[in-house]
């Protein structure tokens, strides 16, 4: 029901022009830069929508799209959701490097039915965050200073805001070539990716 609302909500906003439809320094990205059609995920680890899009939705992106080298694929996180959690698994996916960031944002996800079981609180994600951290060779005290890294938080909170005032305020929000869709459904996202690449 609380997932049913939040689509209800996001679904009647009016999005301004978003930001750059091209990639940008500190952007995370998939597939061919030279690709006719970019897409851009505005997302967060915390938010459970986006959790859903991640499961039912990117692996078909991936499949029909990104790895067939016909759609560049940029992720940029926001912190929507429980803000502590969205900072927390975005400063893990950062801090386990590019060739493994979009495994950890993978994981972060899927951990929300473990973490969000209990309640929407950080306290409760600790732990998941903690053994997802291990699963990819952190130790609690190397999981700590990531996460409490002073220039990660920064960036991480001048880019949100920055998403914010170009009209981000639904995750996910995905720009199919400066087009944005709140939450697509697979069907609707790759009718949009098929018309922009004409």
């Amino acid at each position: 029901m609380r997932i049913l609302a939040g689509l209800i909500a996001i679904a009647t906003l009016a999005l301004a022009t978003p930001l750059s439809a091209q990639e940008v320094a500190g952007d995370r990205a998939l597939g061919n830069a030279k690709a006719p059609v970019t897409v851009i995920e505005y997302g967060s680890v915390a938010c459970p929508v986006c959790a859903e899009f991640n499961a039912d939705v990117m692996p078909d992106l991936k499949a029909k799209y990104i790895n067939t080298g016909k759609v560049h694929y940029i992720y940029r996180p926001m912190l929507t959701g429980v803000q502590t959690i969205a900072v927390a698994g975005e400063r893990l996916a950062e801090c386990a490097g590019n060739d493994r960031y979009f495994a950890v944002v993978d994981a972060v996800m899927r951990g929300q039915k473990e973490y969000y079981a209990y309640g929407e609180s950080d306290v409760f994600a600790r732990p998941t965050l903690l053994k997802i951290a291990k699963s990819f060779g952190f130790d609690e005290a190397a999981f700590d200073k990531c996460v409490m890294s002073p220039t990660g938080l920064n960036t991480i909170d001048t880019n949100n805001t920055k998403y914010l005032d170009s009209g981000i305020h639904a995750t996910p929000t995905i720009v199919v070539n400066g087009k944005p869709l709140v939450n697509p459904d697979f069907k609707t996202l790759s009718a949009a990716i098929d018309a922009a690449g004409h």
